[in-house]
């Protein structure tokens, strides 16, 4: 089997997936623009072979790798990423190569049009938040005068919860069309909620090898463009309900042989036309791991390897390793250097040494959205949750309440 990765270095944790196909006796081929001397030793081993490309963005760049591929190693079996940036990329290779493991152009809009996810959340039986495409001010005045403020505008095909304004009344609202950049914008009511998500590994079946989730108690949009602190945590359990939406989504979706990170709102305050409190409501679907450290805490909590499970069913369609071992929180912190915390690095580490699973940096591409000073910590009740992320914040006072069991 031959499996094209496309930017195998970056994120480092994505090396990992390399490895575990290796390991499963593929050929693993990577296309990336970072120099060969500058990946680690691990992914080198990994590799069979690596072609850099001097800009990964210039299409010719990226076809005359696939070429050289093909012609040393014959048709190429799967071409991934596992990373939202490098989506439609994958998408068109796949289609010029005539690969069909995976999503082709013609597909890959279900996935990436926030507009276009509206119709499959409505097959699957989720509610989701109307919405408008932006088109004039004229518009945008008639869906609020239906839906009222707030509202959400973000692009149709934006990633996260970047570009993402919140319009509290008629001034933001003519303060975002005096700004709005030349790409296409989608207008939300505005949801009020916790983020719950349904993350995991699925087969050529559509049956879920993997599945956990994880809930941010702050909002994602705050985290990104407030600065307010950067925090969640992987459950224990999937909660039955979010289980059941997130299959029904998937399966709505067709979605086959990927990695996914779907996300929901768990209502906190009654929305007339959606749901009540504690409903679960579609927000968006992403085909790839979430971001960030996620996976390895997914690992952290759940005690199993998701790099491996999904290699597994990349070579086996089927997860071949078993796992036994503690489910606990596992919960991120995300700090900024621009704010001075009553705590140091090194006093976290003094009083929650023995609950540590990671302390880094993350990488400046993605420090805007997920904080420059990475904490991750594995506890067995929310209780000791909270503390953690109160010690780590203070004197922060974004950080609401969180239901303790």
């Amino acid at each position: 089997m031959n499996f094209v990765f496309i930017s195998p270095n970056f994120p480092t944790a994505y090396e990992r997936f390399c490895e575990g196909l290796h390991d499963n006796g593929v050929n693993v081929l990577g296309i990336g623009d970072a120099s060969y001397d500058s990946l680690s030793d691990r992914l080198k081993n990994a590799l069979t072979e690596y072609y850099r490309v001097e800009d990964m963005r210039n299409y010719d760049h990226m076809i005359r790798a696939m070429g050289y591929f093909t012609g040393q190693y014959g048709k190429i079996d799967w071409v991934e990423s596992n990373n939202e940036y490098w989506m439609e990329l994958d998408a068109a290779l796949r289609t010029d190569f005539n690969i069909t493991t995976g999503l082709k152009s013609d597909q890959i809009m279900r996935y990436r049009s926030k507009t276009a996810m509206k119709k499959y959340y409505k097959k699957a039986g989720v509610p989701a938040a109307r919405y408008s495409q932006v088109v004039d001010l004229e518009t945008a005045k008639h869906f609020i005068d239906e839906v009222g403020y707030p509202v959400i505008v973000k692009p149709d095909r934006g990633v996260g919860a970047l570009a993402t304004w919140r319009l509290e009344n008629d001034d933001d609202l003519r303060e975002f069309f005096h700004q709005i950049p030349e790409l296409p914008y989608v207008m939300e009511e505005y949801i009020t909620g916790v983020v719950e998500t349904y993350d995991g590994v699925i087969n050529s079946k559509g049956e879920v090898l993997f599945a956990a989730s994880h809930i941010s108690p702050n909002s994602i949009m705050d985290m990104v463009n407030e600065g307010v602190p950067v925090y969640y945590y992987v459950n224990k359990q999937v909660a039955p309900d979010i289980e059941d939406a997130g299959k029904r989504v998937l399966k709505a979706f067709d979605v086959r042989s990927r990695f996914f990170h779907l996300e929901f709102f768990r209502l906190t305050k009654d929305k007339e036309g959606i749901g009540n409190v504690g409903d679960v409501v579609g927000l968006e679907v992403n085909m790839r791991p979430a971001g960030g450290f996620t996976p390895d805490m997914l690992n952290y909590s759940q005690s199993v390897d998701v790099f491996r499970i999904w290699a597994d069913m990349i070579a086996f369609d089927e997860s071949r390793t078993t796992y036994s071992g503690p489910k606990r929180f596992c919960v991120y912190c995300g700090r900024r250097d621009e704010i001075p915390y009553t705590h140091s690095l090194e006093e976290i580490g003094t009083e929650y040494g023995a609950n540590l699973a990671m302390m880094t940096r993350m990488p400046d591409a993605l420090a805007g959205t997920m904080g420059n000073q990475v904490c991750i910590a594995c506890f067995d009740t929310m209780r000791q949750v909270n503390s953690f992320v109160r010690y780590a914040f203070v004197p922060q006072k974004q950080i609401p309440p969180v239901e303790e069991s």
